[in-house]
């Protein structure tokens, strides 16, 4: 009988594949004056379930972000990746969701619902069961057959959360979506938006430029820096997911605000930052 050599070491934990992730992520556009670099070298993820703002200047390449996740664009150098595999082209594993409401005005709120649940060949009893589900969820149960000219901002763009959320991707990506709103409306449709997240534990994705937006929204942050956009920080946000429009008025809440607000004029030095 052989001697033991002493105890077998313990196998080493499995690292869980990011639900959403950017790898070495560069893009260039061809412009009449040569290339255009939109983003370098981007190193980013998201976990399942998390809520992640991509926070930059405007033309930092935020939006050139996403749409290279949704497929929509194709990276120079790097690449996105979903549950490890590499984005390649868009898919109904991902809802994507712009600033301007997007929502086909022929529809209405529930045939703008319905629109991908018909393509994916669905009986229509189904599809009115589904699409009867979302708009509860997203509070419009009461505009099934209203037409979008009919609805105000903030209902527009909860029926285009609602036609992506009826697919079911595995992400959401949210690119401003509450960039147009009123100040009231917005705030609501934050509000709207933390709920959502608590109540389906989507992973999110959401860019904007807004500093405060970005803090009360997510669980981490990534400020871009200006043209070509780099990760100039990843940042912790401590607040649970519990979160109303009082938690604006805790100095621990102004506080992150200073701070993350620092980073990005750091970030983006030189360039006109919104906030």
């Amino acid at each position: 009988m052989t001697a033991s050599s002493g105890p077998v070491p313990a196998p080493a934990a499995e690292v869980p594949v990011p639900k959403l992730a950017a790898v070495g992520l560069s893009k260039e556009f061809e412009t009449a004056s040569g290339p255009l670099a939109a983003l370098v070298d981007v190193d980013l993820h998201v976990d399942e379930g998390e809520l992640v703002c991509l926070l930059g200047a405007s033309g930092c390449g935020k939006s050139t972000l996403l749409s290279i996740a949704a497929g929509l664009e194709p990276a120079t150098a790097g690449m996105v990746m979903l549950d490890g595999v590499p984005v390649s082209a868009p898919g109904a594993d991902r809802g994507l969701v712009f600033q301007g409401y997007s929502l086909y005005p022929w529809r209405t709120v529930a045939g703008n619902v319905a629109f991908g649940l018909e393509l994916k060949g669905l009986p229509a009893d189904e599809v009115r069961r589904q699409v009867a589900g979302h708009l509860e969820v997203v509070g419009l149960s009461d505009f099934a057959d209203a037409l979008p000219r009919q609805l105000s901002g903030g209902m527009k763009q909860r029926t285009a959360i609602a036609r992506a959320l009826a697919t079911e991707p595995e992400v959401l990506l949210l690119d401003e979506p509450f960039g147009a709103l009123d100040a009231q409306t917005r705030a609501a449709m934050q509000e709207f938006l933390i709920k959502l997240w608590r109540d389906t534990a989507t992973t999110i994705l959401m860019v904007t430029h807004d500093v405060e937006e970005a803090v009360f929204l997510s669980q981490r942050i990534y400020v871009l820096s200006s043209r070509p956009g780099r990760v100039a920080a990843e940042m912790a946000v401590g607040f649970g997911p519990d979160r109303t429009h009082d938690l604006l008025r805790e100095p621990a809440f102004q506080s992150l605000c200073r701070e993350v607000d620092s980073v990005m004029r750091t970030a983006n030095a030189g360039v006109f930052v919104e906030s």
